[in-house]
């Protein structure tokens, strides 16, 4: 596996986050269709990443793939956040006892 996509991966990660509002709740699947596109890519990234991790057990693996994979996701998700205008427009979770009439 190359080191250098890995790095890349992480740089467009780390570049996006820091260009986003901070969370300060439970970020919900959804917003714009690209977004909620990027989070469904995120939960097959997720998926894949736990298979993967419950192969190892069984058998030897690239341990860059995990890396790989773990990351793959954090992008997904970051992706996510920049299609809902860097966060602004996410859609996030509110507890029972914060919301109206609760």
């Amino acid at each position: 596996m190359n080191g250098d996509f890995l790095a890349c991966l992480e740089n467009w990660v780390e570049q996006w986050r820091q260009a986003q509002a901070p969370l300060t709740s439970f970020v919900l699947p959804g917003g714009t269709p690209a977004a909620a596109w990027a989070h469904l890519a995120r939960t097959h990234a997720r998926t894949t990443e736990r298979r993967v991790v419950a192969l190892a057990q069984l058998e030897a693996v690239n341990p860059e793939l995990l890396k790989l994979l773990n990351r793959l996701s954090d992008y997904f998700f970051v992706l996510a956040r920049h299609f809902n205008q860097d966060g602004a427009t996410d859609l996030v979770w509110t507890p029972a006892a914060q919301r109206k009439g609760v």
